[in-house]
């Protein structure tokens, strides 16, 4: 059946009338700035960064005494920067052509305590809301009291009074609930239809209250909302428009610079720096996003990875509507197996931070995200679920013959492109049980390998088999 396009008017732009079609597709945004200029317009600045950095810094005691898995790294949660050269090659071997460039994984995967990039923002704002309250309450002095100290059965007692919620399709719910639990706040999770059975099993097993929903992502958001409103007590976590939680996620670029010093990396004009990741309704990646562009200015590109069915970021970015659209609108379902990602309506607040500052937008079946699980499992042996692995065909898109004028445009010379950096964001996967990555490993296999990815028509498509 035909899917009903509830605005025609949107088909005519060409980005969004390949994604109505179900093609992927990639969109290069028009309205990026270099951050001189960009810097004059936008809501926030870097010292929002500065807070949460310093906040995640003082509660460093606090979590290595809360998750003492996290005491080897001083309760800083932070992840790897892994090189994957054998993905290089795999992806090299696909295309039938080189890929210029290095290529590396930021594996927030392996991220402590809730194992996504949700950790960060998530924790940051959860930390935030607890010395907050503890502060009221006369029963932490601030900032230069120790912060274990909102361990203390006095805090709990009274964070028992209080209620922390969220909306989610798993992984911010699990970074929420989780960190929110153990300090003893009252926890609540409202999950979308879209969130693994697993998530909601693992939150209920840590003490949190999960509210299930037969609709989406937003109508789960709404109704957490809604009823935390009533209840004065009750602190909300807003993914589509909390400064903390972006914050948080910012703090990951500066740490991110610290690895690239380590390990010899130099972003530069001459040595640009190519990011991809994988977006839901915005919150962490727009975050990660705005912390790469304050700390590496125009040296680097930022490129949001979406699945075919919920393109909700392209949409709201290219058309310029942001929140005041969906998927639907475009007739497509919002459903897809990485569900970190169903998400049908972009987050405004997000999508307005970005337009000056993303490069990007591209769309990746779920078809070729399940494969893509499979090759990154046996050429790095890493394991990660669906959304994790979406920014993947991003080297392939920046570096296709069709994105020629898009490259000149920015000055990325063959020579440039190849001393450049490209880094793969893996989302969420180290959580997940042994028997649901075997599912979708067989998931994956039974799609068989993608032995020869062509190009076909205007855009680039890095994974249309060859027809020759």
């Amino acid at each position: 059946m035909t899917p009903v396009i509830a605005d025609p008017a949107l088909l005519t732009h060409p980005a969004l009338a390949a994604a109505a079609a179900r093609r992927e597709t990639c969109w290069f945004n028009p309205q990026w700035q270099p951050l001189g200029k960009a810097q004059a317009t936008l809501p926030v600045d870097a010292t929002v960064i500065d807070g949460a950095e310093a906040r995640l810094a003082r509660c460093a005691p606090l979590m290595a005494a809360a998750f003492p898995l996290t005491a080897g790294q001083g309760g800083i949660l932070e992840s790897p920067l892994l090189p994957v050269p054998a993905l290089h090659q795999h992806l090299e071997r696909g295309w039938n052509r080189p890929l210029p460039g290095h290529l590396w994984l930021k594996a927030d995967h392996a991220l402590p305590v809730s194992g996504s990039i949700k950790a960060r923002g998530g924790i940051h704002e959860v930390l935030k809301v607890a010395e907050t309250v503890a502060l009221r309450a006369g029963l932490w002095a601030g900032p230069e009291e120790n912060t274990r100290r909102l361990l203390s059965p006095q805090c709990r007692a009274e964070f028992q009074r209080h209620e922390i919620a969220v909306g989610s399709t798993g992984n911010l719910g699990l970074s929420i609930g989780i960190m929110a639990a153990r300090l003893g706040f009252s926890a609540t999770v409202h999950m979308s239809a879209d969130a693994k059975g697993w998530k909601k099993a693992l939150l209920r097993e840590k003490g949190v209250q999960v509210v299930e929903y037969a609709e989406d992502y937003s109508a789960a958001v709404a109704q957490g909302r809604q009823q935390a409103q009533a209840n004065p007590l009750c602190h909300f976590v807003d993914d589509e428009n909390s400064l903390d939680l972006f914050a948080g996620y910012a703090v990951a670029a500066r740490r991110l610079a610290g690895q690239f010093a380590v390990n010899g990396i130099v972003v530069d004009a001459d040595h640009p720096l190519f990011v991809y990741l994988p977006c839901g309704v915005g919150g962490g990646p727009g975050g990660v996003a705005f912390g790469l562009r304050q700390q590496f200015g125009d040296a680097v590109h930022c490129l949001f990875a979406e699945p075919v069915e919920a393109p909700c970021m392209l949409l709201g970015m290219a058309s310029g509507r942001h929140h005041q659209v969906a998927v639907q609108d475009l007739g497509l379902s919002g459903q897809t197996c990485a569900d970190g990602l169903a998400v049908g309506r972009a987050s405004g607040f997000v999508g307005g931070v970005m337009e000056p500052l993303l490069s990007g937008i591209f769309t990746v079946s779920d078809a070729h995200l399940l494969q893509m699980v499979v090759a990154l499992q046996q050429a790095e042996g890493l394991m990660v679920e669906p959304s994790a692995v979406a920014g993947v065909p991003g080297v392939g898109w920046v570096s296709a013959p069709q994105a020629t004028g898009w490259r000149q445009a920015h000055g990325l010379t063959d020579q440039n492109l190849q001393r450049a950096t490209h880094l793969v964001w893996s989302t969420g996967g180290s959580m997940v049980p042994v028997d649901e990555q075997e599912r979708t490993l067989a998931a994956g296999q039974a799609y068989g390998p993608l032995e020869y990815w062509g190009f076909e028509g205007e855009q680039p498509n890095p994974f249309v088999r060859s027809k020759g």
